[in-house]
């Protein structure tokens, strides 16, 4: 505490605080302290066992106190990282809330229980929901930002998601900026530079603030950052407004966001503001920085605290004296001791609520309203076409729908589209949709998946509907943070708050001949395994329309898995079904009856069964053919009746044998339905390899009719 007392000026000049008021001023230093207090008593309740977890903001309060000033809750959107503590204060969360977040209480407005502390979230302030992985919010906010541009264009979207389930989380105003921030060390992911291109590219009101405390952990920022300033590496990013400021002074601090803030406002571009601030506690309860700084840099840092130098010039400004700041402070501890107590005897999360929101608790995709009649008219079209033309329909029937991802546009360049014919997608999948309803609605993105889909959930955050392309299953990988992490964990780790339906369209599979390694790729069975994440992956045109549709009007993230093999066979092309034809999810197809021998099976295979059971056929062998159509949820009823049926299944699938997704459905029949079963569970599946790009080997990798036809003939015996 500041010792040195001064007395009060006779008159306040606002003008030499950048025009803050006295009442701003005491409120910073307030917020500042509080937030140290709260990180000290978190400490003790961690070393008490009565919290879990504790990672602290301390020597980031300057700032931040200062962020809370410039930015609106409830207006302007924020993705905080872990040390934002002082802006969440000033936003409006409080000590109470915080405090919730360490015991884990349900009442917990930021997740219920289900994350750790500082992983701030608050839906009436407009704090989305954080998680643990670094610099996945960059992209989040690129796409919110987009949002917020996308609103401004397109006032019908704006309406129609505020009608959508969670529609009360749905605002918007002309002049908001998305707020993200993050440690210099998170400047290091790829993510970082990804969400910079685009941000740039599209002159989006984003507001980076990267709060440099000279470590990442133990790793110090020489170490992470080439020449040691992300702001200097940084400076030619065009369009970018960039500050600089010592981040341990409110004041300078203030004066640079306030610069920052209204270059977002005003839609000059994003900006970033590089705070200089400090550390003076461990990265977190489970670090001991003495490990890895010495004493010296320690106690020099320490000299640089914005708590006491904040407070000694609130003393030496006659602002406040040494009575006051202690009345304060004393006023500090006595709110946090009683949030303490309260939160400390506030009621847990049933046990059962586990399993609350995984799914949207509105809609359920599964349900006999998606269970819907083809109404069949014009002339058949194959798969590729079809997805064409259900896009069409939805994004007629829905404004908030865009379309995005590499190459799916017709011509970025719209002033030589007339001269062209347009690309569509490297399969025509999206051919036209540019021309039907122009770029801001169908627009190209850069070569980089993580960006699509961290983009996609930041739009459908907001309300939006992104139908977001991942062009070849085999290069998903750069992505998989974003969908594993943050797409499919969006509302279950914030208690329902937040979502965000993201469709994800992917080509997956082999059968090229020619597609080889990299062009070849199954690997569903990792996504399935994704709780939260619906997977999807039809066999016919028909189905594609059906369930895309559902996919789209759904309230859940979807993966929806288009086999490259399928997309022009003749044999899987179907009539236009109609506007509003849906199909429900986890709801199999009866391909073909039999007696003998069932085999469940979905994608590409499906068609080779058919043929087995054909050739089957001749030798008097019965076959029946389930097409499971999707994948997570799969339809067990069905399995489990076939199996019932015929005493004999085989699951068929084109991914790799062991480890694959064949491996559930067989573990499962053998679990459930051992006493039914005549013969064991077989699989047919790719061998333990890679996808080679010779044909000879090609066909000996994936599975063929024969290897059904075989497989069948040893079951049909045993």
């Amino acid at each position: 505490m500041p010792t040195q007392t001064k007395v009060k000026t006779a008159k306040f000049d606002a003008a030499k605080y950048h025009g803050l008021d006295r009442d701003a001023l005491i409120r910073i230093y307030r917020t500042m302290f509080l937030s140290r207090k709260l990180d000290d008593r978190e400490i003790q309740l961690k070393r008490q066992n009565k919290i879990y977890f504790q990672i602290s903001g301390a020597g980031h309060e300057g700032v931040l106190a200062a962020a809370g000033l410039v930015l609106k809750p409830g207006y302007d959107w924020f993705y905080p990282y872990y040390r934002d503590r002082a802006l969440c204060l000033m936003l409006g969360v409080t000590p109470y809330e915080m405090l919730l977040e360490g015991v884990g209480a349900k009442d917990d407005p930021a997740s219920g229980g289900r994350q750790m502390p500082s992983h701030w979230g608050h839906q009436q302030l407009n704090i989305v929901s954080r998680s643990s992985p670094t610099g996945t919010q960059f992209l989040q906010a690129v796409g919110a930002a987009e949002a917020s541009i996308y609103y401004s264009e397109f006032p019908k979207a704006l309406q129609q998601a505020k009608q959508a389930p969670l529609g009360n989380a749905v605002r918007f105003h002309r002049d908001e900026i998305v707020y993200v921030s993050a440690g210099e060390g998170a400047t290091s992911e790829g993510e970082f530079f990804e969400s910079l291109n685009t941000a740039c590219t599209k002159r989006l009101p984003v507001l980076y603030l990267i709060e440099d405390n000279q470590y990442a952990i133990s790793v110090p920022v020489e170490v992470q950052t080439a020449g040691g300033s992300i702001s200097k590496l940084v400076a030619n990013y065009p369009g970018l407004h960039i500050e600089e400021c010592d981040g341990t002074d409110p004041l300078e601090s203030y004066a640079a966001l306030n610069r920052a803030a209204a270059h977002c406002r005003e839609r000059k571009g994003p900006a970033l503001v590089h705070a200089h601030v400090t550390r003076p506690y461990s990265h977190s309860l489970s670090d001991d920085e003495k490990l890895y700084r010495c004493d010296e840099e320690r106690e020099e840092e320490a000299r640089r605290d914005p708590i006491p130098k904040f407070g000694l010039f609130l003393v030496r400004e006659g602002i406040l004296d040494e009575r006051e700041l202690e009345a304060i402070e004393a006023d500090v501890e006595r709110e946090i001791l009683e949030a303490t107590d309260r939160a400390l005897q506030a009621g847990l999360p049933s046990k059962d609520s586990i399993y609350e929101f995984v799914h949207s608790p509105d809609i359920d995709p599964t349900g006999r309203q998606f269970d819907a009649t083809p109404k069949p008219h014009g002339e058949p079209k194959t798969m590729v076409e079809m997805i064409s033309a259900t896009l069409l329909d939805e994004m007629a029937r829905d404004e908030r729908i865009v379309v995005f991802g590499e190459d799916v546009a017709d011509c970025s360049r719209e002033d030589q589209l007339a001269k062209l014919k347009g690309k569509g997608g490297v399969f025509k999948a999206t051919s036209g949709l540019q021309r039907k309803f122009g770029s801001r609605r169908v627009f190209n993105s850069p070569l980089a998946e993580a960006n699509i889909v961290g983009r996609a959930i930041g739009m459908a955050t907001r309300g939006m509907k992104p139908v977001a392309e991942i062009q070849f299953f085999d290069y998903i990988w750069p992505a998989m943070m974003q969908l594993r992490n943050e797409l499919a964990t969006m509302r279950w780790r914030s208690a329902g708050y937040f979502k965000s339906p993201a469709i994800v369209r992917v080509a997956i599979g082999g059968y090229l001949t020619g597609g080889a390694i990299y062009h070849s790729q199954c690997g569903e069975v990792i996504f399935t395994h994704v709780p939260g994440l619906r997977v999807v992956m039809p066999s016919t045109a028909l189905d594609v329309c059906g369930l895309l549709r559902t996919a789209i009007r759904s309230d859940d993230p979807v993966l929806f898995l288009e086999h490259k093999h399928l997309y022009r066979q003749p044999y899987n092309r179907s009539e236009y079904p109609g506007a509003d034809f849906t199909v429900p999810f986890g709801k199999a197809r009866m391909v073909r009856e039999g007696a003998d021998v069932s085999i469940v099976t979905y994608g590409a295979v499906v068609h080779r069964a058919e043929v087995a059971a054909a050739e089957l056929a001749r030798d008097g062998i019965s076959t029946e053919i389930i097409d499971l159509r999707t994948l997570s949820p799969y339809d067990w009823d069905a399995v489990a009746a076939t199996v019932r049926k015929t005493n004999r299944v085989i699951v068929a699938y084109e991914d790799t044998r062991s480890w694959g997704y064949g491996a559930e459905i067989a573990a499962r029949i053998a679990d459930e339905l051992f006493d039914q079963l005549d013969a064991p569970v077989r699989r047919v599946a790719a061998t333990d390899t890679f996808c080679a790009y010779q044909p000879q080997l090609e066909d000996v990798i994936l599975p063929q009719t024969g290897d059904i036809v075989g497989a069948v003939s040893e079951l049909v015996k045993y």
